[in-house]
């Protein structure tokens, strides 16, 4: 009898060892790892993440886990909420993006609030986010198409990785870390709505509430709460439930031959990551044709169907050669354009944005004297190439700027 698909995700889990991790593996943890603290530096203090915070303080609990930025101690399935959502409350964090996207760096607070917790050592801290990547990612390619596609949000895809890395540093058995992925698995499932229309706070959290939810789950399989097993493939699990179709070889073909973390990609922008092709077009287009706000007429759009039904809040029809017109209210800096590389007229829908020349005075859109590119993926120092490498977002680049006056 074959093994079910969570059970060979737990026993991988189990069994990889920080000796089994490549130098490069090891190296790709310690970037995200620093990243996702710079994000969260900058999330804090927004008001999603101090009114978690502030419902956490009042309700106090053990001290068993630090705060990040305010160092403040609490339960460490509280602290991994507030921490998570710390890391994504600028949308700054990285992406992975295949069949679904994902954040995997929402999931480092659960290795290093669990980790605290237990008493791990950095090692184990290391392998528990190197799981968080190599199982968030591939279910970023498990459903096909994605669950996105289906109208459902990627925190559905994080309920089920999230027991896993808990579990992992709890150092539950075998067939508890199964329970928890049961557990965990059975009631986090997310619509999309949160990332549809208007969007509100829950745009960002939804993903640390089922990072949390994972703690929490392992935390019950540690008592010997029993989960489901065939989470994935039994009755009324996720694959029956959600419809075809599936490649499983895909979530557990090949597992420890290579990591998932080195495909992963960080954010040039603080946006949602469709966005970043045309402001990339944008910065490019600007300060190559050393263009003025008056200079612009018209910014005309052609992007992925798919794009345009995450972003856009009106109904705009992907079938090819639909086109909507809407006024924009202020004069763009510079022109959008389409990205590098066209996606085919199938897959585009295209809008164009009559502007205003309202302003009379010929200020520059360019970069300051001290500026310079900056390449948030994969570049090593001095690369020769034009775009990141790796795999992700193509055209993902951007000028940093410091602005007089500005922190």
């Amino acid at each position: 009898m074959s093994l079910s698909i969570s059970r060979q995700m737990a026993r991988f889990a189990l069994e990889l060892q920080y000796d089994d991790l490549p130098g490069d593996v090891i190296r790709e943890v310690k970037r995200y790892l620093y990243d996702s603290v710079g994000c969260a530096f900058g999330g804090f203090h927004t008001k999603d993440v101090q009114t978690i915070a502030k419902i956490y303080r009042h309700m106090e609990g053990l001290p068993e886990a630090t705060v990040m930025v305010s160092g403040e101690q609490l339960p460490a399935v509280h602290a991994t909420l507030i921490n998570s959502l710390a890391i994504r409350a600028l949308d700054y964090n990285d992406i992975y993006w295949r069949e679904d996207p994902a954040h995997p760096s929402d999931l480092i607070p659960i290795a290093l609030n669990v980790g605290e917790m237990t008493g791990a050592t950095v090692r184990e801290v290391i392998v528990a986010i190197v799981l968080a990547y190599e199982f968030e990612q591939r279910m970023c390619e498990f459903a096909i198409p994605g669950l996105r596609e289906r109208k459902w949000h990627h925190a559905t895809i994080t309920q089920f990785v999230s027991p896993i890395i808990a579990g992992r540093l709890m150092q539950l058995t075998e067939d508890q870390l199964v329970n928890a992925i049961g557990i965990s698995g059975s009631h986090s499932h997310t619509i999309g709505a949160p990332t549809a229309g208007k969007l509100t706070m829950m745009k960002n959290t939804v993903d640390p509430l089922a990072v949390q939810a994972g703690v929490f789950a392992a935390l019950m399989a540690r008592e010997n709460f029993t989960g489901t097993e065939a989470i994935f493939e039994g009755k009324e699990g996720l694959m029956d439930v959600y419809g075809p179709d599936w490649d499983e070889s895909k979530l557990i073909g090949g597992l420890g031959e290579s990591f998932k973390i080195l495909t992963c990609s960080m954010k040039a922008f603080p946006t949602e990551a469709l966005t970043h092709t045309h402001i990339t077009a944008t910065l490019q287009a600007v300060i190559e044709n050393d263009l003025y706000p008056e200079d612009i007429e018209e910014v005309r759009v052609t992007t992925l169907a798919r794009a345009v039904d995450i972003l856009f809040p009106i109904s705009m029809s992907p079938t090819a050669g639909k086109r909507r017109t809407t006024v924009c209210p202020i004069a763009l800096p510079g022109p959008l354009s389409t990205a590098r590389s066209p996606p085919s007229p199938s897959m585009t829908t295209s809008f164009s944005i009559p502007c205003s020349k309202r302003s009379s005075t010929r200020s520059r859109v360019r970069p300051a004297p001290n500026s310079r590119p900056c390449f948030r993926k994969n570049n090593p120092p001095g690369s020769s190439s034009g775009q990141p490498k790796g795999s992700g977002m193509k055209s993902i680049w951007s000028t940093r700027r410091v602005i007089p006056g500005s922190r």
